[in-house]
C-alpha cells in the first residue's frame, strides 16, 4: 500500500527589485531548525494547496492576500522518501512590499533576500532544490 503524501503549500513573493520573501526558521523549529525556506505549511485535512497558501501566508507573515498568487511548481521532490512521500505546490506573486509589511508569526525572521545571496544560505532540502529552479524560469523573469 502507498502512503498518502504530506501535502505542503508555500508561498513566494518577488518584491520590486525581485528578491524573494524567504523565512529563517528558529531553533525551535520541529523540521529543519536555523534553515532557511519557503513560507508555508501542511494543508490541512478537507483544505485544498491554494486556499492553504494564502492561509499559510497569513499567519506566517500577516499578509492578508487575497487573490494573485499563480501555481509554479505542483509535484515531488527528488529524495523525497518513498515511505513518508511529501507533496508540494509552490504559489507565487509580484508584490510592492518591504520587509516592514511583515509581521513575523513564526520562525526568526521573515525577510526579502537578494537572489544572489540564496546560494550562502543554509537551506531546507526544499528551498535546496526549489529556488535555484525558480531563479532560472520564466515566471521568476516576469515577477521582477
Amino acid at each position: 500500500m502507498t502512503p498518502e503524501a504530506v501535502r505542503l503549500a508555500t508561498v513566494v513573493l518577488v518584491d520590486t527589485r525581485g528578491w524573494l520573501l524567504l523565512q529563517e526558521r528558529d531553533e525551535h523549529a520541529p523540521i529543519a531548525p536555523d534553515k532557511w525556506g519557503l513560507v508555508g505549511g501542511h494543508v490541512d485535512p478537507g483544505e485544498d494547496f491554494e486556499p492553504a497558501a494564502y492561509r499559510e501566508l497569513a499567519e506566517e507573515t500577516g499578509l492578508l492576500w487575497q487573490s494573485g498568487l499563480a501555481l509554479w511548481f505542483d509535484g515531488t521532490l527528488p529524495g523525497t522518501s518513498p515511505s513518508e512521500p511529501e507533496h508540494h505546490q509552490v504559489w507565487v506573486a509580484a508584490a510592492d512590499l518591504s520587509d516592514d509589511d511583515i509581521v513575523v508569526g513564526e520562525g526568526r525572521q521573515i525577510v526579502f533576500v537578494d537572489p544572489a545571496r540564496v546560494g550562502e544560505l543554509d537551506l531546507t532540502e526544499a528551498a535546496s532544490y526549489l529556488l535555484p529552479r525558480l531563479l532560472e524560469s520564466q515566471e521568476y523573469a516576469r515577477l521582477r
